[in-house]
């Protein structure tokens, strides 16, 4: 039986850092809520507003929130595993990976499972190249990626874990040199290729980042402070004098993006948010202590998943209400665009309401692995290899899928992923084949308790 956000509320420990979960909350919808007021859609298709009026592009230094998303996955991701490691005396990995995946891929799985047999219908009608429904078929599994680099992230939280655990703020500093150096390679010396290392240094980076909170080195005050203002310092001199662009999100047509494949001043962006949304934790904690508050925020945080991945098919949806109704799309960031703005914002959360009320059930976590008292869930032996095998297929099929699109289903058009060639099917069947390894991975054995 599944308990209410109620209850969860009411069975919260003392000892949770309640801010965590209102910044997984609170990033996530910023991010949606910019992809609403970013997508530009008029009579030639669908564009993006930054591009539209670039002067908005420094919105984006506040609103490019991703790397927060990660450094409270970092901050879990130490908890969780070392919660697990106290509790057990045989190896954790894959009862870890196997934990912490089951609601991320659950839902990301129903949603790519749901849009593939649309597309195919699309596609067999004769649609899927023009028009809008082209354009979403294309469009709405590009934000896919950050779920294929979080996968990567919980992967390699171990080892990067006891490098944290030796070597501290150190750590950080290594992958942040490590991501200037393939920077200096790229832009100074034009080594091809090397650019896309930088898909591991600077996110890792700023994952590590959540380590340090762990540990308490990022919570007091002065730190956060510091961390804020050395970001943001390096982040404009990046900017102003370097190769870099004003956008902290991708442009269309642009020769260097900061996101993809994210360069040093995208980590340097990312430690001045980090460092900006420590500061008011305190009497942010206060006010969560409030039981209607932090209901909401448990309520939230177990649809926010759901909600990131249903999102653009709300926008989309609403767009094609629209043209359907024959009620007329303006041009883009023209003043009867803008007045219909909050109108299509209200209709995208409407219907991606009722889309979280269909798909909720899958983002719910399942039942906890059994153990007898005294003992703590663990994997058999060899289960780790296979875990790992898995969610290596997981993030490769995920990160391909979001860069094919659902376009190109029946025609079998490809992408290229870390030099090789993949299409949408083969994306697809290495995620689902992944996910069966993860599930099998960590069956619930009973395990005696140290001391």
């Amino acid at each position: 039986m599944r308990s209410t956000a109620c209850e969860l509320a009411l069975a919260t420990p003392a000892t949770r850092d309640r801010y965590v979960d209102l910044l997984r909350v609170a990033s996530l919808g910023t991010v949606v809520l910019g992809h609403w007021l970013m997508a530009a859609v008029g009579s030639d298709g669908i564009g993006n507003l930054l591009a539209i009026l670039p002067g908005l592009q420094v919105l984006t230094w506040g609103l490019q929130v991703m790397p927060v998303f990660f450094f409270v996955g970092g901050f879990s991701h130490a908890l969780s595993y070392r919660s697990l490691a106290r509790r057990s005396d045989r190896p954790v990995y894959a009862a870890f990976l196997r934990a912490r995946l089951r609601r991320l891929l659950r839902p990301t799985l129903v949603f790519v499972l749901v849009w593939a047999v649309a597309a195919l219908a699309v596609q067999i009608a004769g649609r899927g190249e023009g028009g809008l429904s082209g354009a979403a078929l294309r469009l709405v599994t590009q934000p896919l990626w950050f779920i294929g680099i979080y996968l990567a992230m919980v992967a390699l939280t171990p080892p990067l874990l006891r490098l944290h655990e030796r070597w501290g703020w150190a750590a950080f500093a290594g992958l942040a040199s490590a991501a200037a150096a393939v920077d200096l390679l790229r832009f100074a010396f034009g080594v091809p290729y090397v650019e896309f290392l930088n898909f591991a240094f600077v996110w890792l980076a700023v994952h590590q980042l959540g380590f340090l909170r762990a540990d308490g080195r990022l919570r007091r005050p002065a730190a956060a402070a510091a961390a804020a203002a050395a970001g943001l310092a390096g982040a404009v001199l990046l900017v102003a004098y370097g190769p870099y662009p004003l956008s902290m999100v991708g442009m269309p047509g642009e020769k260097v993006s900061n996101m993809a494949p994210p360069t040093l001043a995208l980590l340097a962006h990312g430690l001045w948010l980090v460092g900006a949304v420590q500061l008011p934790a305190r009497p942010a904690t206060a006010w969560l202590a409030r039981p209607r508050v932090w209901r909401g925020v448990v309520a939230a945080n177990g649809i926010a998943m759901t909600a990131f991945l249903w999102h653009l098919t709300a926008m989309l949806g609403v767009y094609g209400a629209q043209l359907a109704l024959g009620v007329p799309l303006p041009e883009p960031a023209t003043g009867a665009w803008w007045a219909q703005v909050p109108v299509r914002i209200l209709l995208a959360a409407a219907l991606t309401g009722v889309l979280v009320a269909l798909f909720r059930r899958f983002e719910a976590p399942g039942p906890a692995p059994t153990a007898a008292p005294g003992s703590a869930p663990t994997a058999a032996p060899g289960s780790g290899p296979r875990a790992a095998l898995g969610t290596t297929l997981c993030l490769l099929g995920i990160l391909g899928l979001s860069m094919t699109g659902l376009g190109g289903l029946l025609e079998g058009h490809s992408a290229t992923l870390i030099a090789l060639p993949v299409t949408a099917p083969a994306a697809i069947g290495m995620a689902l084949g992944g996910w069966l390894l993860v599930e099998r991975s960590a069956p619930a054995r009973r395990v005696r308790l140290r001391g």
